[in-house]
């Protein structure tokens, strides 16, 4: 395997995979993420890796996505499946080499793809050099991390001596003693994902230099990951303990910090994103329109987009975590995702997604995935996302139609969010039954089982036992039916995607929400000039019915997409939706 320093980056000798990008590219652009381990798996060992995603190459061209965000392939304990990174500049094992991150690079760029690589810099793995060399207190690299002493009058190792009382976003105090030092390090995540100390310009300089050496190498850009929680507070404090919790929330205390918008300037500037017209966004949990608002205006040279998490907390009980689940108003989604299109209009950019890595299937979540339902839910969902204003980031599998997977038992899952609170759970006296129940509709795992390719053993997916078990599903869910279909999921996704390469008033037409109250339909149109789109989807399982006057006229429009091949009326089928195009 090919090897660099993992603080020293060298000058990359792949040169020619460096393509052009005209500015703005992005705006147009539709993004397709790839979750590596689940993708295709090319030697049989049962997880997915880099040459498999390469053999894959002509479907993702045939569906004609413009880039591939790749989630994390770099070396890792897997910890944290890929986000607990041990050398930022080679690949793992399990997922191939450098050679192969090439050799997938030039075979996207001859197909007029670009690929966008997953930044994990708000923290590493506890087996990165970096952190192994500052678990001396000796160390100059010492202060890359955060380290405290236990708190003052409490002994190191004893309940409650941790520096604050934050909860991990997996669980347990976000602190961890090392009783070689007698001091405990930070880290927002698991344990074996120390945060690193952003305040230390050595660190961010070490950042910078690692993503020239990716933009050398010819990725056209970057997802960064939690990015908003590399800015600490300038003191760190307890923060607020909710009834019938331990600790309070890290996440909440440490989010979009004081020096968030310095860092990103720099970052910025050091590494050229706007000058080599790079693809950047930012998963900003807890982030605020006015913050994406300032992070996405060209003019404060940041980042070109954030990803928000409000629309996809709608459907959590107030005042309740990830796993307390409450019934989604459809009304109270429409809103969200409105005030986001009207915030970011005149300033910045929107991303527009419904699932990815992190959450469950999109047409098990928002949709219906009863057999009767589960492709029409799926097409209208997918014309809802691509009719607002913003970049579509369309997820592995969701094109099909995937669904959520549901295991019977806490051994199937791989996810260590979801095993974690499973042990926390039972722990604190919640039935497993119960336990289990939210899992089945939360867990990360439900977007993590193997793409279905198709109906032979373990979906087509790998000739061995899949690292996480495929959806008995697969046997009527599957690509290969999908591509032979012209009615299936994946063509209706193929059609959105070039429309939007089509027609400028889909990327630049002004945004407006029809029917902000209506329990069932999402109503819409985008403005240009003299064009007008307008998109009526019933968002529900009954039938439902276009009040009168509520939408512009369509007679003589051009009908442009639909589910449903009936003639237009104000009556719509269960999960109907119809694009026109005025003018």
């Amino acid at each position: 395997m090919t090897t660099t320093s993992p603080t020293t980056p060298t000058t990359s000798t792949t040169a020619s995979n460096v393509i052009e990008r005209p500015a703005g590219w992005w705006k147009s652009a539709v993004v397709y993420q790839i979750y590596p381990r689940s993708f295709a798996d090319s030697n049989g060992d049962g997880i997915g890796d880099l040459p498999g995603i390469t053999a894959r190459v002509d479907y993702l061209a045939e569906l004609g996505v413009d880039v591939v965000w790749l989630s994390p392939v770099y070396s890792s304990p897997q910890d944290d499946l890929g986000y607990d990174i041990s050398n930022y500049t080679d690949i793992d094992p399990t997922f191939g080499t450098l050679a192969d991150l090439d050799d997938l690079v030039a075979a996207l760029h001859g197909r007029g793809i670009k690929l966008v690589m997953d930044l994990v810099v708000n923290h590493t793995s506890d087996e990165h050099p970096w952190f192994v060399e500052s678990r001396d207190p000796a160390s100059p690299k010492r202060d890359w991390y955060w380290w405290r002493k236990p708190r003052p009058g409490v002994e190191a190792g004893t309940a409650g001596a941790e520096p604050t009382n934050w909860e991990s976003a997996f669980s347990g105090p976000s602190w961890t003693l090392d009783p070689a030092s007698g001091e405990y390090y930070l880290h927002l995540f698991s344990p074996k994902q120390p945060d690193l100390n952003w305040e230390n310009p050595e660190v961010r300089q070490a950042v910078y230099a690692m993503m020239r050496w990716w933009v050398d190498r010819g990725v056209d850009g970057f997802r960064m990951d939690v990015i908003n929680l590399i800015s600490k507070p300038e003191t760190l404090r307890d923060g607020t303990v909710p009834a019938g919790r331990r600790y309070a929330s890290a996440l909440e205390t440490t989010g979009n910090g004081p020096r968030l918008e310095e860092f990103l300037v720099e970052m910025n500037r050091e590494v050229g994103l706007d000058e080599h017209h790079l693809l950047t966004v930012g998963e900003m949990p807890g982030s605020t329109i006015e913050l994406a608002r300032s992070i996405t205006d060209p003019a404060h040279r940041e980042l070109n987009m954030v990803f928000t998490f409000e629309h996809v907390n709608l459907d959590v009980q107030a005042g309740g975590g990830k796993w307390d689940v409450a019934p989604l108003e459809l009304p109270r989604l429409k809103q969200n995702l409105a005030e986001w299109q009207v915030g970011l209009a005149d300033v910045g950019w929107n991303s527009l997604y419904w699932d990815n890595h992190d959450q469950p299937r999109a047409v098990s979540r928002f949709g219906d995935d009863s057999p009767e339902h589960r492709v029409n839910s799926a097409k209208t969902l997918a014309s809802v996302q691509h009719l607002h204003q913003g970049t579509p980031y369309v997820y592995q599998g969701e094109e099909l139609g995937m669904t959520n997977t549901q295991f019977l038992d806490i051994s199937s899952y791989r996810d260590i969010e979801s095993v974690n609170y499973y042990a926390e759970a039972v722990s604190v006296g919640l039935q497993a039954e119960t336990v289990l129940s939210a899992l089945a509709l939360r867990s990360r795992d439900n977007a993590r089982t193997p793409v279905q390719w198709d109906d032979t053993s373990h979906a087509g997916f790998t000739q061995a036992i899949p690292w996480l078990p495929v959806n008995p599903n697969y046997v009527y869910v599957n690509a290969a039916a999908a591509v032979a279909d012209p009615d299936s999921t994946f063509h209706h996704f193929r059609r959105l995607i070039a429309l939007r390469h089509e027609l400028p008033v889909l990327v630049e037409g002004r945004f407006a929400l029809l029917l902000p109250e209506h329990e069932q339909i999402w109503a819409l149109t985008r403005t240009l000039g003299d064009q007008v789109l307008v998109m009526v989807a019933n968002c529900s399982s009954t039938p439902a019915t276009v009040p009168p006057g509520s939408v512009p006229d369509i007679r003589g429009a051009r009908e442009l997409l639909s589910t449903h091949p009936s003639p237009v009326t104000a009556e719509l089928a269960p999960w109907e939706s119809r694009i026109h195009l005025i003018g």
